[in-house]
């Protein structure tokens, strides 16, 4: 039988500790116990992008990474950019390209988007393409999506913008 740990994490700029086995996926934690509820469970196998997270400035799916590997580490989920009285620039652009439909893959597209404006404040339209290549959409917002990106970096790109510092 595996032993429960207590781990500390960093997420949205604050101290969380949660208590369970190193190699269960930090999605669980965000949902369950931290009731994060932004990080989709998706494929459960990193591969479609609705759990991505930021994990010290870079994107990272939250459904393949294990706990042990997220302690003491920056988590930002999208609860830590903004809210509906002050969103974040990344999800304003979204809401102004009318980026959604369903909403399952948003977060994962929101949060890859704004990882890759950290690095890369004026992308052109193939740089946008190729960074959301990974995230799956069934809806078929892509052109919408791309539109948002393209928008927020029109717009100037800030890095910490965000709540959570990230």
């Amino acid at each position: 039988m595996r032993q429960a740990t207590a781990y500390t994490l960093r997420v949205n700029g604050k101290q969380q500790t949660v208590t369970g086995e190193g190699d269960t996926p930090l999605i669980y934690f965000l949902r369950n116990d931290l009731e994060l509820n932004s990080p989709k469970f998706g494929c459960g196998l990193g591969e479609c992008g609705a759990c991505t997270i930021i994990l010290d400035g870079e994107a990272a799916r939250s459904c393949a990474l294990p706990l042990r590997l997220a302690a003491r580490r920056d988590i930002l989920t999208l609860e830590g950019l903004g809210d509906q009285d002050a969103p974040h620039p990344i999800q304003q652009a979204f809401i102004d390209a009318q980026a959604a439909q369903c909403g399952y893959c948003l977060n994962g597209m929101i949060m890859t988007a704004k990882a890759f404006l950290d690095a890369n404040p004026a992308p052109d339209e193939t740089a946008i393409r190729d960074a959301l290549r990974f995230n799956l959409c069934r809806c078929g917002a892509h052109l919408e999506i791309i539109k948002a990106v393209q928008l927020a970096a029109a717009r100037g790109w800030r890095k910490d913008a965000d709540r959570g510092g990230g």
